[in-house]
């Protein structure tokens, strides 16, 4: 437990004292932002703001996890790899995007393919695990259900749709940062108590290895606390599909080695609302030729109706504190 809140305070701590010293290093490199010409009219104030903040969370979190861990778990190894290969993903898209003075990056295939190749990896490497395999709980009883093959394309599709869920929050000041913030505490949570339990019961290997992934977790909840002393409004950076995109998949990784993935749907509810209001708007206007919201991912809309930035991203941080404390009851 004492590891795991000390990863917390140490991530936030490295990136309130990197960020006075990063940013500035992106502004004058003019890694700023573009903003969609179709968003709302009040964000086109926010354009050349620096982008690529989520390099600030990637440094503190390896930095933090290696040295509580000193690299040596295989569970929390491979969900850091996971995080920093998304990571990658999403710095060499907003590298492009810079570079090209667009707001549109990598190509959408382009992404998707490496998306899918790093969930594909990991989602085997998690099933040949003798430890994991291929069984998951159920929320709300206290089974698990063995999955066989069909593990590994459900949780290829898990770990991409939390991915891309996670960079459509990423819409607002604080709002990505902010629910992930309170996902990444509950799954510190939840680690450390599954942790206990299977130590408590002899499974002594399972139960280090949890204990690890709570380090990796709690690092994650102050790397987020951090970046939220310089991302919330007014944003003097934004995290960009560098953070998002690891972001999501340090939030799917975690979920997969604990074995609930199926719990992701109840604590990242605002993710799955925010990507479900994208599909819906398409589709609606494909099949009325109108909108069905003002303008999508759904953030989008409620500022639109007229409520300010901040109590947009209030409201679904407090949603999402519903939400885990549910998925704390699930656990059953």
């Amino acid at each position: 437990m004492q590891h795991s809140i000390l990863a917390i305070i140490l991530a936030f701590i490295i990136v309130i004292i990197l960020g006075p010293i990063i940013i500035p290093v992106l502004s004058k490199l003019k890694f700023g932002q573009m903003i969609r010409e179709d968003g709302p009219r009040s964000h086109l104030k926010k354009a050349g703001t620096p982008t690529m903040g989520g390099i600030l969370m990637l440094i503190s979190l390896i930095l933090v996890t290696f040295l509580l861990t000193r690299g040596s778990n295989n569970l929390m190894l491979a969900a850091l790899l996971v995080t920093l290969g998304y990571g990658i993903i999403g710095f060499i898209d907003d590298f492009i995007k810079i570079v090209r003075k667009r707001s549109l990056g990598l190509r959408a295939y382009q992404k998707l393919i490496g998306q899918i190749g790093i969930a594909a990896i990991f989602a085997y490497y998690v099933y040949t695990n003798s430890i994991i395999g291929s069984s998951v709980y159920i929320p709300f009883t206290d089974t698990q259900v063995d999955l066989g093959i069909m593990y590994i394309p459900i949780t290829v599709f898990i770990i991409v749709g939390t991915v891309n869920s996670v960079n459509l929050t990423d819409g607002l000041d604080g709002l990505a940062a902010g629910v992930t913030t309170v996902v990444a505490a509950t799954f510190t949570l939840i680690c450390l108590a599954y942790s206990l339990l299977l130590l408590d019961s002899g499974q002594l290997y399972y139960g280090n290895e949890l204990s690890n992934v709570g380090i990796f977790a709690g690092a994650l909840t102050g790397a987020c606390l951090g970046f939220l002393r310089f991302n919330s409004n007014p944003a003097q950076v934004f995290m960009g599909d560098t953070g998002s995109l690891a972001l999501g998949g340090a939030v799917a990784s975690i979920a997969i080695v604990m074995k609930l993935q199926f719990f992701l749907p109840i604590m990242g509810g605002i993710y799955v609302i925010e990507t479900l209001s994208v599909i819906l708007q398409v589709a609606y206007f494909k099949l009325t030729g109108k909108r069905m919201f003002r303008m999508s991912p759904i953030h989008h809309h409620f500022e639109l109706k007229g409520l300010r930035e901040n109590k947009v991203v209030t409201l679904f941080v407090i949603a999402t504190i519903i939400l885990c404390l549910i998925t704390i009851l699930a656990l059953n």
